[in-house]
């Protein structure tokens, strides 16, 4: 696979440090910057921002930039975002989380776009099918990727170990965590939560901040630069603002995008889930905050291996079987987690329940990208861009209802997405069975409408 394989891995490697920073502070949001709602408030007003800049944004970027270039600017973003967690506050954190918002549709585009592009290129070189080494390209790619979860909680859990005084949770503080966490009881945001001394939250986001600028680094430096050629002859001939500002919502005429925005919006539904309510009102609630870190590697590992295994076995199994074994997975999760009554004698359970979710959630991140990128091979920059658009009305649902709702209420509405999101999904299956997506021949030409874009998460 030789230059393919090796830009595969620089943008896998890059995205892993990357998220080794923003993954580590999502997942304290809630915990850490608790007061006021704060954390969670941040995290929705950044995913906000992604939905406005999904609208627009990826196709101009990459058109103008190519997707390496794009890649490298977004980047910064997401580094603008750790600088805003020094010194947290309402002054720092919205306007950062607004500056991540804006780059972080692009990025996962151009992410998406340069994996097709390689992926085509390479099945071209091979004669083999584009899609086939496309879906290798995402396993290669998450199995990397996922791990940032692994490193950023890591970083998080041993630095916060280091506390000298740790709040003690007593028995009736805990009748108050998992599926009985509501907002009226104000347990989980005060009391439980033992945060850190400065110097330590000093240390960790000193740490990240490092991380992230190698990562804008690596990208900047290694990777080569595929679709040079196509923005180059883009730019000397520059579309409408508008013609490329409506691509995403003519998208939406194709029946099968519409069935899908259920799913794609799960995808942010449960990962808001377990960032924003199963650290706080579970893991933080019973455990200490100490101990998000540590669940969360337990997530990230798993989600790793899963996402791997799953490129690979896609081939065998296809993709309606790897979609049921998720469903089943998180459906089982979400019962289990209403029933419940979280304890520190149960600590096992609470890294069970965070490797199961990461097990399903490998699924919703490798088969609904792959999915995309074949139903709509030949609008990849559209398709993607919805995908990013509605996995961000999830995330902004989720984080933004996470201070007001009880715990037990967001399960509910966790299912009912899932529910909802599969029967639709099941619909569009039927569809391709009766209507098979024709395989395009793989190339990477400039036509009439002059670009190579796509997009994400």
């Amino acid at each position: 696979m030789g230059s393919h394989l090796k830009n595969i891995l620089i943008v896998s490697f890059g995205f892993l440090l990357l998220f080794t920073a923003y993954g580590g502070l999502q997942s304290l949001q809630s915990s850490l910057n608790a007061d006021q709602g704060l954390g969670t408030a941040s995290l929705s007003v950044l995913y906000g921002a992604i939905i406005l800049s999904s609208m627009f944004l990826p196709p101009i970027l990459i058109k103008n930039l190519g997707c390496k270039w794009t890649i490298v600017v977004s980047m910064g973003c997401y580094v603008a975002y750790s600088l805003g967690n020094l010194y947290p506050s309402w002054e720092t954190l919205i306007p950062t989380s607004i500056i991540l918002g804006l780059g972080g549709a692009p990025l996962w585009s151009a992410k998406c776009t340069y994996l097709t592009i390689s992926g085509n290129m390479q099945g071209k070189k091979e004669n083999k099918e584009g899609r086939d080494i496309i879906n290798q390209y995402f396993g290669i790619f998450f199995l990397i990727f996922q791990s940032s979860a692994v490193w950023g909680n890591l970083m998080s859990s041993l630095i916060f170990e280091l506390a000298d005084d740790r709040a003690s949770i007593t028995e009736e503080q805990l009748t108050h965590c998992g599926a009985a966490d509501c907002p009226v009881t104000n347990v989980t945001g005060n009391s439980t939560i033992d945060i850190p001394p400065d110097s330590l939250r000093y240390t960790l986001v000193g740490s990240y901040i490092g991380v992230g600028v190698l990562s804008v680094i690596l990208v900047a430096v290694f990777l080569d630069d595929l679709d040079k050629e196509a923005a180059q002859e883009f730019r000397d001939n520059r579309q409408p603002f508008f013609s490329v500002f409506l691509a995403t919502f003519k998208h939406l005429r194709d029946k099968r995008q519409i069935l899908l925005i259920p799913m794609t919006m799960y995808s942010g539904f449960e990962q808001g889930f377990l960032a924003g309510d199963y650290n706080k009102s579970y893991v933080t609630c019973a455990l200490g905050i100490r101990y998000v870190g540590y669940s969360m590697i337990c997530f990230g590992a798993t989600n790793s291996i899963s996402s791997f295994a799953f490129g690979k076995l896609s081939r065998y199994t296809g993709r309606i079987a790897l979609f049921a074994l998720g469903t089943v997975t998180n459906l089982s999760c979400i019962i289990a987690l209403f029933l419940w009554k979280p304890h520190p004698d149960d600590l096992a359970v609470f890294f069970v329940f965070s490797g199961l979710w990461g097990m399903a959630d490998a699924v919703w991140q490798t088969q609904t990208n792959a999915l995309y990128g074949v139903l709509f091979e030949e609008h990849k920059e559209a398709a993607f861009a919805n995908y990013r658009l509605w996995e961000s009305v999830g995330f902004v649902i989720a984080f933004g209802y996470s201070s007001y709702l009880c715990v037990d209420v967001k399960l509910y509405v966790v299912l009912a997405v899932l529910v909802v999101g599969m029967v639709l999904y099941g619909c569009v299956e039927y569809i391709e069975y009766k209507n098979p997506t024709a395989c395009i021949e793989n190339k990477l030409e400039v036509e009439e409408k002059p670009y190579i874009a796509q997009s994400k998460l």
